[in-house]
């Protein structure tokens, strides 16, 4: 018998994930695989080189300084809405009303650029097996499937992603031993924190990349309602997301370094027409063409579960703006039997079918705009929600009765914030540069969206406090 204990009418499963779970549905957006066969080449190609496993190093230190402060707060504050919820309880209901329906387009711009993503590789590895689909079918069969453990209970995909990620993180480390043991191109011995390799090349290129890897470990307060013990399992979780990915990174990017030899690196780049064959060249050369091949298809499932990780994200999102008051009612009630936010899960569902067909319609590329010019958005929102998140965590601490100390109250939130609000304010003011479309009204109309969504929420926000005030003052509120 399935064990309902502490369920109410429109609540999300309580008590359905433990610290595993969550670590590894936040960790599975970060997508492994994903981030070093497909970001890690042109880190290195268009970033600091040989400077990448360093960069990881300064990179894992700032999201641990921003886990401090989001921590603290995660004590205080227990609500799905995560990022929403801790502007909401720090900033005032009118900025949670803009992080909300920020955090939508954020998401979804995610997802959607990764549906693209999926297509784009599943066609590729699975054609070299003889199986022929286009691109938008093996996206539409990813969509069709995440919609299905979206609407279902969350352990269901939980388990899911525990098993694909695993597999990721083991592929990957196969890889790797081989490497190692093999003693690489010219050795072991690499100078990972020689100054001239760390600043050479585009630092901001180098950040860039490196901070993508990580983006989704924030989410793991997006599942506070539903963790075992969250006050002990949340903290827990995000601090272990962050260095699962973090010692991944560094350990990973430093044997692709070592496998073709330091001085090789960016010539064997620089002469491949993609350069994301580079990690699997290395599995092929390293550990046997059978795991090259295993490789490419767990690539493709790392990716279905990474769009399984943000269709959840959305989910919940939706549900807690709509239970709020912010999106319509509907949206904040959950499934009978699965206690699952089933109407959000079906409506991302169905805008992503959407932005599919028209892409697929227009004869787009899946991964060179679809995924490259989408996917940018979502970036860019997660680094103003971040920004936003910092501001909120220093004023939280300042209200009445809330004391914590000055480290995660003040100093590293102020740090963390003014880093993340520079990335952002880069990012917008070059997306053309980094999406391809400099020259054109894309380059300044979809960074745009995101503050066109943030004034949105604000204005969404406002009418919810002129029509109730007593939900405009509760938004945000702890649910257990």
């Amino acid at each position: 018998m399935t064990d309902t204990s502490g369920l109410g009418a429109n609540q999300l499963k309580k008590n359905s994930l433990g610290l595993l779970a969550v670590t590894f549905m936040v960790v599975s957006a970060a997508s492994p695989l994903t981030g070093v066969a497909g970001a890690m080449p042109l880190a290195f190609l268009l970033g600091n080189g040989t400077g990448v496993p360093a960069m990881f190093i300064v990179i894992t230190a700032l999201m641990l300084a921003f886990a401090v402060g989001y921590v603290a707060m995660a004590r205080h504050v227990k609500n799905a809405g995560a990022f929403y919820a801790y502007a909401a309880r720090g900033l005032g209901g009118h900025v949670g009303g803009a992080v909300a329906i920020l955090a939508l387009l954020s998401y979804n711009c995610m997802q959607f650029g990764l549906i693209g993503l999926f297509g784009g590789v599943a066609s590729g590895v699975f054609g070299g097996f003889g199986i022929v689909l286009p691109w938008w079918g093996w996206s539409l069969i990813a969509l069709i499937l995440v919609g299905f453990l979206g609407y279902r209970q969350v352990d269901l995909s939980a388990k899911v992603m525990i098993v694909l990620v695993a597999l990721e993180y083991l592929i990957v480390l196969v890889v790797d031993f081989a490497i190692l043991g093999q003693g690489g191109a010219n050795g072991l011995a690499f100078p990972m924190f020689d100054s001239s390799a760390f600043f050479s090349g585009s630092l901001t290129a180098a950040v860039l990349f490196c901070l993508g890897c990580f983006i989704g470990f924030e989410a793991t307060t997006i599942y506070a309602e539903e963790a075992r013990d969250p006050d002990r399992t949340i903290p827990r979780a995000t601090y272990l997301s962050v260095l699962a990915i973090g010692i991944f990174f560094i350990f990973t990017t430093w044997l692709m370094i070592v496998g073709v030899g330091a001085e090789n690196l960016l010539p064997t780049l620089g002469g491949m027409a993609d350069p994301t064959v580079f990690f699997f060249d290395l599995a092929g050369q390293y550990a046997g063409g059978t795991v090259a091949n295993i490789t490419g298809i767990l690539f493709v499932t790392g990716l279905f579960a990474a769009l399984s990780a943000f269709h959840n994200y959305i989910a919940r999102y939706s549900y807690v703006a709509g239970r709020d008051g912010l999106l319509p009612a509907a949206f904040g009630r959950t499934h009978d039997q699965h206690l699952s936010p089933h109407i959000g899960s079906v409506v991302q569902s169905i805008g992503a079918l959407i932005i599919l067909a028209v892409f697929a319609g227009l004869g787009l590329d899946p991964v060179l705009n679809m995924f490259t010019w989408i996917s940018q958005i979502g970036t860019l929102g997660v680094l103003a929600m971040m920004t936003i998140t910092s501001l909120s965590v220093m004023a939280f601490f300042r209200q009445p009765g809330q004391q914590e100390g000055a480290m995660a109250a003040v100093i590293l939130p102020l740090v963390t914030g003014v880093v993340m609000a520079s990335l952002y304010v880069y990012i917008f003011v070059n997306f053309g540069d980094l999406t391809g479309t400099t020259g054109g009204a894309l380059s300044w109309i979809l960074p745009l969206l995101t503050v066109i969504a943030a004034v949105l929420g604000h204005f969404i926000a406002a009418g919810l406090k002129a029509r109730s005030p007593a939900r405009f003052e509760a938004m945000g509120q702890n649910q257990f």
